[in-house]
C-alpha cells in the first residue's frame, strides 16, 4: 500500500527507485530523502490522448510526477483524504478529487453521456463538473480528496443508489448511471424538502460520497 494515513486530512507516500506517482499540484506537504516534482505534460500513464480529453472536459487539473527515493506527505486545502486500492478494476473520478495515485495505474477519461445521454450531460451542467470523468484502472492506491469525510456505499442489483450529484466522489464497479430528476408539485410551490437531482447508480460496485455538498 503506497499510502499511508497520517490523519484523516494527510497521507504519506514511500517513494523508491523505479517507483513512481502522480500528485495534484500543490498536494506536496513536505518530504524526506533525494525526492524530485516535476510538471506532467503527458495526462498520466494515459499518455498525450488522455490529456487532450481531460481538457476538451475542462477537466485538465495540473498533476506532478513524483519520483525518486524518500517519503512524502499528500493533502489538499486541508479536505479529507480517503484512499481507495485497486486490484485491477477501475475507479471513475471526478478529476478535481483526486490529490495523488500510483504511477502503475493507466489513466484515461470516460464520457458521462455515454451512459446517461442527455441526463450526463444535464449532471455536468447542474454540478459544474465535467462531462468526463477521469478513469484509473490497474493495480495500485488511489488518495482522493473530499468534504466531511468519505463513506463508501455498496451497489447490487437489487439496491441501486440514489446520491446527490455535488455529494458524489467516486465510483467503481460494474455500474451504470443516470441523473434523474425528484421535482414535483412541493417543490414547484416551495414546500419540498428534497433534492431537484438525483445521480442514480445501477449495477455492482461501490460509490464514494462525500459527508459535504460544497465544491472542492
Amino acid at each position: 500500500m503506497p499510502f499511508t494515513p497520517v490523519n484523516s486530512r494527510m497521507v504519506r507516500a514511500q517513494i523508491g527507485p523505479g517507483r513512481r506517482m502522480f500528485s495534484q499540484r500543490g498536494a506536496m506537504l513536505a518530504y524526506q530523502g533525494d525526492v524530485s516534482f516535476t510538471p506532467n505534460i503527458q495526462g498520466g500513464q494515459g499518455g498525450i490522448g488522455s490529456m487532450i480529453g481531460r481538457r476538451i472536459a475542462n477537466e485538465a487539473t495540473p498533476l506532478m510526477t513524483v519520483e525518486g527515493s524518500g517519503t512524502v506527505l499528500f493533502g489538499h486545502g486541508g479536505h479529507h483524504v480517503h484512499v481507495v486500492d485497486l486490484t485491477g478494476d477501475t475507479l471513475y473520478v471526478e478529476a478535481d478529487r483526486l490529490l495523488a495515485f500510483d504511477g502503475t495505474l493507466q489513466q484515461g477519461t470516460m464520457f458521462m453521456g455515454s451512459q446517461g445521454g442527455v441526463m450526463g450531460m444535464v449532471r455536468g451542467q447542474v454540478t459544474g463538473q465535467g462531462l468526463f470523468t477521469t478513469t484509473l484502472k490497474g493495480q495500485g492506491a488511489v488518495a482522493v480528496m473530499a468534504h466531511g469525510g468519505v463513506i463508501e456505499l455498496p451497489i447490487t442489483p437489487q439496491r441501486p443508489v440514489h446520491v446527490d450529484p455535488q455529494a458524489y466522489v467516486a465510483h467503481r464497479g460494474d455500474v451504470r448511471n443516470k441523473l434523474s430528476t425528484a421535482l414535483g408539485w412541493r417543490d414547484m410551490v416551495g414546500r419540498g424538502s428534497g433534492e431537484a437531482f438525483q445521480l442514480e447508480l445501477s449495477g455492482q460496485g461501490t460509490v464514494y460520497v462525500q459527508a459535504s455538498e460544497e465544491k472542492l
